[in-house]
């Protein structure tokens, strides 16, 4: 067998523990399904292994994985070349029934006891879900200033290498100044497809020519939404803003091969894990370092991932078997995948866009269920004036339709709301009756003069509360001394970032590094629209924590003013 199954490691110790010749044991939840054979099936069988399939799919949020030539416990035993043409062509029929498409992702060899070998196959079985145009992923790409980032996403969206002076990343810049200076200031959102066959698709197809964004979302079956955050230290405020606002699945890491673990890689780094989320390092530049410096940077990357506080297990992608298996592990194991590649020569670029078209999506089906039953709940990230169109904000979070079009928008500066209606809604530049949880939208809200439009506001449904004090529990990340009762912080929770005051510690006189308590807060400005439950972030200098909110106290104990 193939050695790549043996997922590699950067602990030999865990290397030598797993088995050459085996895979986990099936799990019955999830999107992972073995199959010894698939060899003429009767009818009843038949229909019985497309409803597994169809449950298969539903568990992967529109994607499964299907190991053909593998025993329930793991075990590859592999299948002789007919009885593997057969299965593969059942498992077709069965997609098919179903509306899906297969993609062969890799097969492998595996040697038996009599000297004749067999052959064991992964497949991809993708059907995107009736209530979505494509299944939809967001990843958040963090890293030092001048580590490539914005370049990176330029090569990989537009399809061209980078000429080694960073041409690829003037098509991310939203701004004069960062043309100028080459360094990213503003969150930016560029989008990579994939279409039922694996193949990329981005704004320069190598079958239909240069494409627009709306393009790319019709002929995609799968959309990644990359998100470019600034990496300079001056710009973290935006960063958070970029992490807690967009809600990104995954985080890339990118680090210059020539520059190693610098500048605010590792607050980066912090701030994912902080946030929970699954972590891939990218090292960029290759082609510009030698081989010692390389294995230096690398070196770096591993002492840093699998060192306290992370605890992640390495594993450099070197082919495409490692690829998939990257992929594949990525959201069930501790693994941190480390890609090495170049934007000027575009080496190993193929395995890190395969390793985009395989990886699942972060959110469970359970947790996907429960969005769908809250209720209509959106976040402004940003407002617009377009001509002729009047206010357009640009919106995520909870479930929305069309006909939910009167909506209150607020809070004011007063705490008050106001009913609105708006004229249509957008995803990717085309129009849309029906927004996912999670997913961003652009509302047109035609012309505005209530009150200023800004960051942190909600659109809700009904019974909208906010609060300009709250109750959160909370565990400092760092601080040099201890922080005490009136330190002031600036709090971001989703899109809201404001100054707050610590009005009070409950059972504490202090907090220190590794420390948590139960602490209230008081907003210095005006009052914000939060939830029990949700995930906060604060800052102040270098002092950072984490914390969830328990309480809110109403602004207005009568409830919210609600305008007509």
């Amino acid at each position: 067998m193939d050695s790549e199954y043996d997922w590699m490691v950067s602990d030999p110790a865990v290397t030598q523990a797993r088995s050459l010749s085996n895979l986990p044991p099936e799990d019955e939840k999830g999107n992972v399904e073995y199959k010894l054979k698939l060899v003429k099936p009767t009818q009843s069988r038949f229909e019985h292994l497309v409803t597994q399939m169809k449950w298969r799919i539903r568990e992967g949020k529109g994607e499964a994985i299907y190991e053909i030539g593998v025993e329930d416990n793991g075990m590859l035993v592999g299948l002789a070349d007919e009885d593997l043409t057969e299965s593969l062509t059942t498992l077709e029929r069965m997609a098919k029934r179903l509306g899906a498409t297969t993609v062969e992702v890799r097969r492998t060899t595996v040697e038996s006891y009599n000297g004749l070998n067999k052959t064991a196959c992964e497949v991809l079985v993708r059907r995107v879900p009736d209530d979505q145009q494509y299944i939809d992923l967001r990843l958040a790409v963090l890293g030092n200033v001048e580590s490539g980032k914005s370049t990176l996403l330029g090569v990989l969206t537009q399809g061209e290498k980078d000429n080694g002076q960073g041409r690829a990343r003037l098509n991310l810049f939203r701004h004069l100044h960062e043309i100028e200076s080459g360094h990213t200031s503003s969150v930016s959102h560029e989008v990579l497809g994939f279409n039922s066959k694996g193949e990329v698709i981005n704004y320069n197809d190598s079958k239909q020519g240069c494409l627009t964004m709306r393009e790319i979302c019709q002929n995609a079956s799968k959309l990644i939404t990359l998100i470019d955050l600034a990496g300079h230290q001056k710009y973290l405020k935006t960063t958070i803003f970029g992490l807690m606002g967009c809600k990104p699945d995954f985080a890339m890491l990118v680090v210059s091969a020539n520059n190693g673990v610098a500048g605010t890689t590792r607050e980066h780094l912090g701030l994912a894990m902080a946030l929970q989320m699954g972590i891939f390092v990218v090292i960029s530049k290759i082609d510009i370092c030698p081989p010692c410096v390389r294995e230096r940077t690398l070196q770096q990357v591993t002492r840093l991932l699998s060192g306290p506080g992370c605890g992640k297990i390495t594993y450099p992608v070197t082919s495409n078997y490692a690829a998939v298996t990257a992929a594949r592990r990525f959201n069930s194991e501790n693994i941190c995948p480390i890609f090495m590649v170049s934007n000027v020569t575009g080496e190993n670029l193929d395995l890190l866009k395969k390793f985009l078209h395989i990886i699942p999506p972060a959110c469970t089906t359970g947790e996907q269920t429960r969005l769908m039953q809250e209720i209509t709940e959106f976040h402004v990230d940003e407002v617009y004036s377009v001509p002729h169109v009047g206010k357009v904000l640009v919106e995520r979070y909870y479930r929305f339709q069309q006909e939910d079009s009167t909506l209150l928008l607020g809070p004011s500066e007063e705490g008050n709301f106001k009913k609105v209606q708006f004229q249509s809604i957008h995803r990717n530049r085309s129009k849309c009756r029906v927004v996912m949880p999670g997913q961003a939208a652009t509302l047109a809200l035609g012309e505005w003069e209530e009150f200023p439009l800004r960051k942190g506001m909600v659109l809700v449904r009904e019974d909208p509360t906010c609060c300009m004090e709250f109750e959160a529990n909370i565990c400092v990340l760092y601080h040099t001394t201890s922080i005490k009762k009136g330190f002031q912080v600036t709090v971001h929770v989703g899109s809201v970032c404001q100054s707050a005051i610590i009005e009070d510690m409950i059972n504490e006189d202090s907090l220190k590094v590794n420390e948590q308590a139960l602490v209230k807060f008081k907003f210095k400005r005006q009052p914000e629209f939060l939830r029990v439950g949700a995930r906060l972030f604060f800052r102040e200098g270098t002092t950072k924590g984490m914390g969830q909110i328990t309480k809110v106290y109403s602004h207005n104990d009568k409830g919210p003013h609600i305008e007509r």
